[in-house]
């Protein structure tokens, strides 16, 4: 049976308690502390890390909620500003919402009774697209606004779309927000998806996983994060079949329940701690992994002379050696994943010889960080969507600024590798999916603080 929806916000104003007293306020998330991260470079990484759960799956499991009957128990959640605008949209759509600690959040999507998610908030995120395919497949109907994010590259949403129209919906655009309407009801469809790409496979899952009949999505990402979904929607009671190889069957259901599910580790975050490990010549076990995930990343740094050990769910690297040349190419999973792109070229530029980055997921202006190695005394060309590194012998500490999440994160390991001090600057962009990342370096030994600058809006920030 079809819930109840409807463009009406008059219930958002539902309580929820809030254990931790975790701010998921409008003010909160629509301002932020521009704060400087300040590294001393030189200092070698040791000792142990615990990685958080995985970001790319909790945005599209914290939306996938609405599409249950009754609560859901969040658990291993990622402690990052992505999460909590998430929430805050949830609750801000009625849901009542309540953190039992930072990492596990309760949802009780039953109050929402609206179709429309804001665009105030949800502008700020990729994510926010998600709620498309969970509201389709809650009411049949979704307002939206298009995604935003890290501004490193168009983010088209055709895929979506030519999802959506086959499960049988119409679409139009006003005023940058997109409205998905089945006006009949959602049946499925062979669709085959022109690219490979993780946001239309999980988009597509959440409408059809409730629509009526077989839904076959050909040509599908595989990565680790829509395996994570789609166990979370069977757990629930779905019947998806498939995940994690290019083909995926979905038969439909006609309602789902509330589950206590945990979230996977993040497979960027330990691939970015094992790269700072590399870069600094240390020795550090990476924990709460599936060392499965991080098999690509793995034979790179091996391939540079890295050493790698795999235990059940953990990752020691150590490096002892001077770090070796090697070229790489990212590639959908299980290939090498274009959100290491930017850290691996940080930990190349400091390698010996020449080695050849290429980004085959996203256009060339993903090397716009180039510019800010190239500030610390990086050598590295660009041409079109490949990066050619020579390999210097130290770069040295300058100020640069976080361009986007990933380039964020390679920014700290140039500078925990720089000679003298670096100054990270637009830190908001690496909170969106790293959780206590100055606090796990230091723990590791490195010599980084935050430095506190006044708060601004986010509407200021370009």
């Amino acid at each position: 049976q079809r819930q109840m929806c409807i463009r009406d916000r008059s219930n958002t104003n539902l309580t929820s308690k809030n254990v931790l007293q975790t701010d998921l306020s409008s003010k909160s998330l629509g301002s932020v502390n521009l704060d400087k991260y300040v590294i001393k470079g030189g200092c070698r990484l040791t000792g142990e890390v615990n990685i958080s759960g995985a970001k790319n799956a909790a945005v599209a499991i914290l939306p996938a909620v609405i599409l249950s009957d009754s609560p859901c128990r969040i658990e291993n959640i990622p402690d990052i500003s992505d999460v909590k605008t998430l929430t805050y949209i949830l609750k801000e759509m009625g849901a009542r919402v309540e953190y039992l600690d930072l990492h596990t959040v309760e949802i009780d999507p039953r109050p929402i009774m609206t179709d429309t998610v804001s665009a105030e908030i949800a502008r700020r995120i990729r994510a926010s697209y998600y709620f498309i395919g969970a509201l389709l497949g809650r009411c049949r109907n979704a307002v939206v606004p298009l995604p935003g994010g890290c501004n490193f590259g168009v983010r088209p949403i055709d895929q979506h779309l030519k999802g959506f129209v086959a499960l049988g919906c119409d679409y139009s655009l006003d005023n940058g927000m997109i409205s998905v309407s089945a006006q009949n009801d959602l049946h499925g469809a062979n669709i085959y998806l022109d690219v490979v790409t993780v946001g239309a496979t999980m988009n597509i899952m959440l409408a059809a996983v409730k629509a009526r009949g077989l839904t076959v999505i050909e040509n599908a990402a595989r990565e680790p994060h829509i395996v994570d979904l789609a166990n979370f929607l069977n757990t629930m009671g779905a019947d998806i079949r498939g995940a994690g190889t290019d083909t995926i069957k979905i038969h439909g259901v006609q309602r789902l329940r509330g589950v206590t599910y945990s979230i996977i580790p993040d497979q960027i975050e330990a691939g970015t701690y094992m790269v700072a490990a590399a870069a600094t010549g240390g020795d550090v076990v990476v924990k709460n992994v599936t060392p499965k995930h991080l098999e690509s990343i793995s034979a790179k740094l091996v391939e540079m002379g890295v050493t790698i050990e795999e235990g059940d769910d953990t990752v020691r690297v150590l490096c002892e050696r001077p770090l070796r040349k090697c070229n790489v190419k990212t590639m959908p999973h299980p290939g090498f994943p274009t959100d290491m792109q930017p850290q691996i070229t940080t930990l190349l530029s400091v390698a010996k010889g020449t080695s050849m980055v290429n980004e085959s997921v996203w256009e060339n202006n993903r090397f716009k960080y180039v510019d800010e190695l190239r500030r610390m005394g990086a050598q590295i060309t660009v041409d079109g969507k490949v990066a050619i590194v020579e390999g210097a012998d130290r770069l040295k500490g300058a100020p640069v600024r976080a361009l986007d999440l990933r380039a964020g994160a390679a920014m700290v390991i140039a500078g925990l590798v720089a000679e003298g001090t670096t100054q990270v600057e637009d830190v908001q962009y690496i909170e969106r999916g790293y959780e206590n990342i100055v606090e796990k370096l230091v723990e590791l030994g490195a010599d980084i603080y935050r430095m506190e600058e006044p708060e601004r809006t986010l509407d200021k920030i370009g």
